[in-house]
């Protein structure tokens, strides 16, 4: 008996799917229209000749419609794949369940228009947006009737041959409307400025408030957000390292190869030359505080005595820090698949928190935004950089015990800064110029 309804219950699943992609496309370009009619006067995102928004908010809205533009074409593409697999059924379901076939068929085709007249003002094919159909949302159970064009590009890719418009077809005066729009006395941009200042004192608006109060809301949630990523991203890595090499790594690489009876007791000859000279330098001291009478005098089995005690003393500090150096290897693989896993795992905080630090940057001033560019190149591949790379290098090979070569650190200072740069003018001239010219100019001035 389970597993019957389990069966019915995929097969109408199957079955409801066409019409469930299409009403996911739908609402998706219902969003766009929201857009467009809320915050364009009804145009195309981002076509408008004159428009209240920063660079940045007009780069937030187009990313919006592109999203929902690819919502629509990945269930437009699902509903025509399972219509063909379904062979077109007329079947009543779960969204159409009171309606007749008629009623069905002509709600299916009042949405695909709808939908294509919203993805025509942004299809580059299409010479002129406004000539879409109708953009009227429908009722769930209204009746619609057929589109009196036939011949438009459908949905199935499918066009007939365009049918000549007669000239009783065509308008006979121009649609003075609009233009007034384009044109008008006084500047859209300050009508649109009363409007709002209108809408922020009149008592009335309860939606504004609320609206305010929502994306306040918004912003909030994604801050933390993005700040409790941001640190899981340093902590978790840090603290899979420390776990796993002080109760997993450590004992294990100690007990067996760097032990007492362990014939390993330098991982290198770097090592090595650091313990001959610290061995040596202190038998010079015990021979300077004999003479200069700061210590009694030593016989030479007494000194000898000494010497071999520092130099078991100096063989167990070099062992152990060779015993850190393997351990910090492991360790580090550990907390790199653990950086791995929070990256995969968190798809949707990465793109929150990728916002959030375009917020930061692009929110900058001009001045702010050439500082922190000339402080990076200045730091990285400035004049005095190679000295920092220097330590940086240094400190690495310390960290994995590897011996330092003053021909790779040469090599790499030599190469790595310049790429660096490059890479860096490039994404000058690329991006930065196109987003902000102004921050681009303030930083010519600057570096000069």
């Amino acid at each position: 008996m389970k597993l019957r309804n389990l069966v019915r219950n995929v097969r109408r699943w199957y079955v409801e799917t066409p019409e469930r992609a299409l009403d996911e496309a739908y609402q998706a370009a219902l969003k766009i229209k929201a857009i467009e009619d809320e915050h364009f006067q009804g145009q195309a995102v981002g076509f408008a000749t004159e428009s209240d928004y920063s660079d940045r908010v007009l780069s937030y809205f187009k990313a919006e419609v592109k999203n929902n533009i690819t919502t629509i074409n990945v269930r437009l593409a699902e509903f025509r794949a399972t219509r063909i697999f379904l062979g077109g059924s007329d079947r009543p379901t779960s969204l159409f369940y009171d309606t007749t076939i008629q009623e069905r068929s002509a709600i299916i085709i009042e949405k695909l228009n709808f939908i294509d007249g919203i993805l025509a003002h942004y299809n580059p094919s299409q010479p002129d947006p406004k000539k879409a159909l109708s953009l009227t949302t429908i009722p769930p159970q209204s009746q619609a009737a057929v589109p009196q064009n036939p011949q438009k590009k459908n949905f199935w890719g499918k066009s007939s041959p365009p049918v000549p418009v007669s000239s009783s077809d065509r308008p006979a005066k121009p649609n003075l409307s609009s233009a007034a729009e384009k044109t008008g006395a006084v500047p859209r941009s300050i009508l649109n400025t009363f409007s709002r200042v209108k809408r922020e004192l009149d008592p009335q608006s309860l939606g504004t408030e609320g609206e305010v109060v929502q994306k306040f809301r918004q912003a909030r949630d994604r801050t933390a957000i993005a700040v409790k990523f941001l640190l899981l991203l340093v902590i978790i890595p840090l603290l899979t390292h420390q776990i796993t090499k002080t109760f997993l790594i450590a004992p294990l690489i100690e007990q067996n190869f760097f032990s007492h009876t362990s014939d390993i007791v330098f991982l290198n000859q770097d090592l090595q030359a650091e313990a001959f000279v610290e061995l040596e330098q202190y038998e010079k001291s015990l021979r300077l505080s004999t003479m200069l009478g700061l210590t009694p005098p030593l016989s030479e089995s007494e000194r000898e005595e000494k010497v071999k005690e520092k130099a078991i003393e100096v063989a167990e500090e070099y062992r152990h820090e060779g015993a850190n150096a393997v351990s910090n290897i492991f360790a580090d693989l550990f907390s790199l698949a653990a950086f791995a896993g929070v990256i995969v795992a968190s798809r949707r905080e990465i793109q929150i928190l990728k916002d959030f630090i375009d917020e930061i940057i692009y929110g900058l001033s001009d001045s702010a935004k050439a500082f922190l560019i000339i402080l990076f190149t200045d730091m990285f591949v400035g004049f005095h950089s190679p000295h920092g790379w220097e330590v940086i290098l240094e400190g690495i090979s310390h960290h994995f015990g590897l011996p330092e070569s003053r021909e790779f650190n040469f090599l790499f200072i030599a190469t790595f800064p310049v790429i660096l740069d490059t890479v860096l003018k490039y994404w000058i001239f690329r991006y930065l110029n196109r987003i902000s010219p102004s921050a681009v100019a303030t930083y010519k001035t600057m570096n000069e």
